[in-house]
């Protein structure tokens, strides 16, 4: 699709679809037979809502994702395909040592290889999207997602970003691999004692010396989503922090991407007590940069009134964003 053509898609698609496509629900929000009303309404959200979402966690396989895709197709008032993203850690089918073990290797080029067949895997299983690689130094071995990290060094960590990035969006314009989106920017794996969910405080020299560099090898290998930390970093959470977001990720190293949520990260943010409410949150999060919201009621129930009240323009909607990453010009 032209860029023309998506303009005009744009301009003709409600405020609520335009919304949607901000929204990324798991599988069991979209099952048959309404099961999935438990849990709508746990996160409290309608039905509406999911026939408009722009993405889908957790739905793997090419039966499943077909059906899914056909159900949607036939609900969303412009036929818009939603994308399915998942977790490909260290393989798909093929599964090859944990990233701590791959890093072990040095051999840069072997990794970019298994990545690459891993891509190619999860695209035959109708996967669009790879939530890695995960590329956070790592120094606390308390913390339960060290095996996810190539290391604690930030060049080896950087080095295996620009393998692993490489491998998987290799031939992405030939209809391969997968698109890559690392995370979880930025120093998750430095939260206090090793606790998930805990926060991060350092020196911005620090910062910018030992933590960031995987990220920015990341950007520099053309990887074309970005996922935020659950944590809070200097007080700020990362998922509603402009300074990390805007400022350095898309200003001062030109990420072009998509930015999306960790898991309900953004209604994290009332936990944190950074925000008040679900539209504060909403609020805090798209005016920081975050383009998905994953798996919370946020954005579905808390833009549209940010809108009509005049506290968001409209036109600040990402989901032109979002649509680039599947329509090439």
């Amino acid at each position: 699709m032209k860029q023309k053509e998506l303009k005009a898609l744009l301009d003709d698609m409600s405020l609520d679809e335009k919304i949607g496509q901000l929204v990324q629900l798991s599988g069991e929000f979209l099952q048959a037979n309404d099961i999935s009303y438990g849990p709508r309404e746990k996160l409290g959200i309608t039905k509406e809502t999911v026939n408009l979402i722009g993405s889908v966690l957790n739905v793997a396989g090419a039966k499943a994702t077909r059906k899914v895709q056909d159900m949607q197709m036939r609900v969303q008032p412009h036929h818009i395909p939603v994308l399915f993203m998942s977790d490909v850690i260290y393989g798909y089918k093929t599964v090859y040592p944990i990233p701590l073990g791959l890093g072990a290797t040095w051999n840069p080029k072997l990794v970019e290889n298994a990545f690459q067949k891993a891509a190619n895997e999860a695209s035959a299983a109708g996967i669009q999207v790879a939530y890695a690689p995960m590329i956070d130094v790592v120094h606390d071995a308390r913390w339960g997602r060290v095996l996810e990290s190539p290391g604690e060094d930030p060049y080896l960590n950087s080095v295996y970003a620009k393998s692993m990035v490489n491998g998987f969006q290799k031939k992405l314009g030939e209809k391969q691999g997968v698109v890559s989106c690392f995370k979880h920017y930025a120093a998750y794996g430095d939260v206090e004692s090793g606790r998930e969910y805990n926060t991060v405080d350092m020196s911005l020299s620090n910062l910018f010396q030992n933590y960031l560099p995987p990220y920015k090898a990341a950007v520099k290998a053309g990887a074309k989503m970005a996922m935020t930390s659950l944590a809070s970093l200097n007080g700020v959470p990362s998922t509603a922090d402009k300074w990390l977001l805007d400022t350095v990720l898309r200003r001062e190293w030109g990420f072009k991407g998509i930015i999306i949520s960790d898991y309900a990260s953004i209604y994290e943010l009332i936990k944190h007590g950074f925000a008040g409410n679900i539209e504060q949150a909403a609020k805090k999060a798209i005016d920081a940069g975050v383009d998905i919201d994953m798996k919370s009621p946020c954005y579905a129930k808390g833009l549209k009134s940010l809108v009509t009240d005049g506290k968001l323009d409209e036109e600040k909607n990402q989901s032109s964003n979002v649509a680039n990453l599947v329509f090439e010009e």
